[in-house]
């Protein structure tokens, strides 16, 4: 009751400030199947100077901060570890500025990605970043996100060009500026970006809009193997044609979501591709992507102008984990995350078909198959101690043979609590500067401790 009585004074509102056993709840847990833990208060910023102050209030303290979006990421980021306050953005949800002439926008933390992109389209601009899920963009930016569309415009740290951020002792900064490029100095907009409120809390995004193409073709196309499709994804990336999207669902992907879905697609490892541009330049592509696939033996095409279309075929692979949770009820939801070299995917990809099937592994494969960013996903049951220690096995298998192929343990998800052993793996001499990075933003360890860094 202390706390909640100190926090109260500390924003407009004292409603605004929760200890309500429903919200604690809602803020102790993701989308993942990382062990729950209640934060000890959740406090709901409207401002900056509401963010400050807590900030203040917590490093004067010792007490833990955990920002939190929409919750909807998979590494246990917004977990609560050590308890403390959850400071929820989500009501910082302003799009501040649309620049048409400068293509950018200025929104808030807990604007949600479907908002920006409503909101940019009445100018002809859009938002390309697409993780799936309807994610903050302050969220996002702290796990660096990207998705579906990374292939031509890359992911979070392509597409903010500046930020605000809080420091742990209450201190507000800003990085980068509205101008197209910049040699000045260290770019500590880009650390921000990744950091996982391990170094700030994101108070004020500047991102990058593009125009929305004048035309745009979706492909599903569908491969005798995994490894044909694969191929396919490489040589469609190596064309130089203008393919927006590129993205990869095996046969068991493709059985959960005709379940959840109703839809009656052939179930079969497939590619569902979209090229995106003039009218002209599209038609040649799509005429180009249709030679291609058929070159590996494609086994059904279907292509889709009409934007209503376009959009249930994304839907349908947007919603891949929601159809793999509906068909396993009461299950864990655990996926990796590695991300190889666009040339190695074939290998990694059947590196991974041929280790779940001997551990035993009930597992689909998805991927960004045009940034060679692939995930394995189980559902496991949490009673069964054996089959998480298998999935664990696989995916400390798939990191080490990312990591042999020139790749890494993360291609979007973030290290979070899951990952801290992979990232010591992957930049084992760099960790110690990581550290130092995180004392000189954080001396006292107050923001997302448990994340990121041991």
């Amino acid at each position: 009751m202390q706390l909640q009585t100190e926090l109260a004074a500390l924003v407009a509102d004292a409603q605004r400030v929760s200890v309500s056993e429903s919200v604690l709840d809602q803020h102790g847990q993701d989308l993942s199947y990382h062990d729950h833990q209640r934060p000890d208060a959740v406090v709901y910023a409207t401002s900056r100077a509401e963010v400050v102050a807590v900030l203040r209030w917590a490093n004067e303290h010792r007490v833990p901060v955990v920002p939190f979006g929409a919750g909807t990421s998979i590494e246990g980021h917004v977990i609560p570890e050590r308890g403390g306050i959850s400071l929820d953005l989500t009501r910082m949800d302003r799009v501040l500025e649309i620049q048409p002439g400068d293509l950018l926008a200025v929104v808030q933390p807990g604007v949600l990605r479907s908002a920006l992109e409503a909101a940019a389209g009445e100018h002809g601009l859009w938002f390309p970043v697409d993780p799936g899920a309807d994610a903050s963009l302050g969220g996002m930016t702290a796990t660096n996100a990207s998705g579906t569309t990374t292939v031509r415009y890359g992911g979070m740290r392509t597409n903010v060009i500046a930020l605000e951020a809080v420091l742990a002792d209450g201190r507000v900064v800003r990085a980068g500026s509205r101008a197209a490029k910049t040699s000045a100095g260290y770019d500590l907009r880009a650390l921000f970006i990744g950091s996982e409120g391990t170094l700030g809390v994101i108070t004020e995004l500047t991102l990058r809009l593009h125009g929305i193409p004048e035309a745009a073709v979706a492909v599903r196309a569908a491969f005798p193997d995994l490894e044909a499709a694969c191929r396919t994804a490489v040589t469609l990336v190596a064309s130089g044609l203008s393919v927006s999207r590129c993205e990869l669902l095996d046969a068991p992907t493709l059985h959960a979501v005709n379940a959840y879905k109703g839809t009656s697609y052939l179930e079969a490892p497939s590619l569902f591709v979209e090229v995106a541009g003039s009218e002209a330049g599209v038609a040649g592509d799509l005429e180009a992507v249709r030679e291609l696939v058929d070159a590996e033996g494609c086994t059904a095409w279907e292509s889709e102008r009409d934007p209503t279309a376009r959009a249930r075929l994304w839907e349908a692979r947007h919603h891949t984990l929601f159809a793999l949770v509906h068909a396993s009820p009461g299950k864990l939801h655990k996926s990796t995350d590695v991300c190889v070299p666009v040339s190695q995917l074939p290998a990694a990809v059947r590196e991974a078909r041929t280790r779940a099937d001997e551990l035993g592994l009930a597992a689909s494969i998805i991927a960004h198959a045009g940034d060679g960013n692939y995930h394995v996903l189980f559902m496991l049951d949490p009673d069964d101690r054996g089959e998480r220690e298998a999935a664990d096995r696989l995916n400390d298998a798939l990191v080490e043979h990312a990591l042999a192929l020139g790749g890494t343990c993360t291609g979007e998800h973030g290290i979070g609590s899951g990952k801290i052993g992979y990232l010591e793996r992957e930049h084992g001499d760099l960790v110690p500067l990581m550290r130092e990075i995180k004392r000189a933003f954080d001396p006292n360890g107050i923001l997302n401790p448990g994340k990121v860094l041991r």
